[in-house]
Parts: structure tokens; C-alpha cells; sequence
């Protein structure tokens, strides 16, 4: 589960690149019930923060990058970015945005895998992270999907510190690793790692990438909302046993995510 203590490597912060950041802003308030709360239209900026119930849970901005794909950033705390950004490039990353800070909040960087996927690290200021997680309509889990799970693991876990336990997926599915935080117990496990063949990334053009699972009360009924306003399911709706009901979607600028309604607690 996530929690907003955010402890360092656990997922704390999670914004979308949009080209249309209105378009965005209506489908995400459809679809998962948030409130758009815009900071500036202007030439250098636009962009805002998404809430549920008051609290923020996610950002939004203005897809700028040359050539680059609609897609969530997840953003793990870290007590130090510049160190985080050695111990990537160390391990074989690349520095995307050296780290930077954003007023008074935080530092931020953002880095790609030796494979090429795209995450980023968040150290606290005055602003610590989104307010709502593991509740309906806000961050719940993150998924990284991969061509080389092992490589995924030696990295993340070198530059994280993270702890890894493997399972094997029902019907063959082949082998899920679950991300627990350094020292955690695995109750707080926040993500996972599957790999997958190269063709079956073809979002990203054949490289790995990250995507949140969003919790919601009623899978189908997120999905029927998906589809009604633009966007299209990869996969499902379908059970997991022991996780839940999930589909896997994309939003109108085919950026992908999860929508997960839990297993009740037995």
C-alpha cells in the first residue's frame, strides 16, 4: 500500500504531460471524479494541480517536450537529489533534468533507466507530495513494465535501495516482482515489475515505462466512463485473483494507466 509518509524511494508525487491540457483535465475529472485547479495559462506555463475530496492527488502540464509521448511521471522521494543523481548515473541511467529546485517545495530531477524508462525523484521542502493516496480516485500502486526485469531490479534497487519478492502471475503469465521500500515490512509494498516482450511496449516504442494504478470504487463503471469521453482499454476489465478488478486504459492522448477496484479486506 502507499501512504503519505513518504519514506525515501516510495512514490510521492504523479503528473501528466498532456498536448491538451483542458481535454485532460475534463477527462480525468470524468473519470476518476477530480477537481481541476488551473495555475496560469501563460506562454511559459500551464498546467495545475488535480484534487479529490479537497486534496490534491496528481498535476498536470503542458506536454512541451520534442517527440515525446503523452505519459504520467512518478515522482519517489528521496532525502537528496543531487546524491540520487549520482547513484543513477552510476548504475548506468541518464539525467534527463538535472535536479532543480521549485521554490521554497522541492528539488526535482527526472532520469531514464538504462532501458530508457522514465521516472523521477521528488526531495521534500515545504511541500512533501500529493494529500490522498490508496483511496478511490487517487495513486494506489505503480507499475514499471520492462524487457529486463533483472536489469530493472539491479538498477532500481541500486539506486533505491528497494527490496524485491517475485510471483508467479496465474495461467503462465510468467513472474511479477513487488517493490517494497528499503527496511519496510512487505505491507508496504508500492509497486511492481513486469516484464514483457519488446513488442508488447510498442507505447513507448519498444522501451520500458512506468504507469500508476488509480483506486476505484467500481472498475466497470470507470471503464464505461473511460470510453465515453475519448479514451480506449488495453486490457480487461478482468479479476485478479487476490488483487482485484482492473483494466488497463489510455486517455485520449493514448497516455496509459491502471484503474483497480481492491479486494475487500477478508
Amino acid at each position: 500500500m502507499i501512504t503519505t509518509d513518504f519514506v525515501p524511494g516510495s512514490p510521492c508525487w504523479l503528473d501528466l504531460g498532456a498536448p491538451d491540457v483542458p481535454a485532460a483535465a475534463a477527462f480525468y475529472s470524468a473519470v476518476l471524479g477530480w477537481d481541476y485547479e488551473s495555475m496560469g495559462e501563460g506562454e511559459d506555463m500551464e498546467g495545475g494541480m488535480f484534487r479529490k475530496d479537497g486534496k490534491i492527488v496528481a498535476g498536470l502540464g503542458k506536454l512541451t517536450e520534442e517527440g515525446a509521448r503523452s505519459a504520467w511521471m512518478i515522482y519517489h522521494s528521496v532525502a537528496d537529489a543531487d546524491a540520487t543523481t549520482q547513484a543513477v548515473q552510476s548504475a548506468g541511467g541518464t539525467v534527463r533534468v538535472a535536479p532543480m529546485d521549485l521554490d521554497e517545495w522541492g528539488r526535482m530531477a527526472q532520469y531514464s533507466d538504462p532501458l530508457g524508462g522514465q521516472f523521477a525523484v521528488w526531495q521534500p521542502g515545504t511541500n512533501k507530495g500529493v494529500e490522498l493516496v490508496d483511496e478511490p480516485g487517487s495513486l494506489s500502486w505503480t507499475e514499471l513494465y520492462t524487457s529486463d526485469a533483472a536489469a530493472a531490479k539491479e538498477f532500481y534497487g541500486g539506486v533505491f535501495g528497494w527490496q524485491f519478492s517475485d510471483m508467479e502471475l496465474p495461467g503462465g503469465g510468467g513472474t511479477y516482482s513487488l517493490i517494497t521500500p528499503a527496511g519496510l515490512p512487505e505491507e508496504r509494498m508500492h509497486g511492481g515489475v513486469m516484464e514483457l516482450p519488446k513488442e508488447n511496449l510498442a507505447l513507448a516504442d519498444g522501451r520500458p515505462y512506468w504507469h500508476p494504478v488509480f483506486a476505484v470504487a467500481d472498475c466497470d463503471a470507470a471503464v464505461a466512463k473511460v470510453t465515453e469521453n475519448g479514451g480506449s482499454v488495453q486490457m480487461g476489465p478482468e479479476d485478479a485473483e487476490g488483487v482485484g478488478r482492473l483494466a488497463v486504459c489510455l486517455d485520449p492522448a493514448n497516455a496509459d494507466f491502471v484503474v483497480l477496484t481492491p479486494v475487500s479486506p477478508s
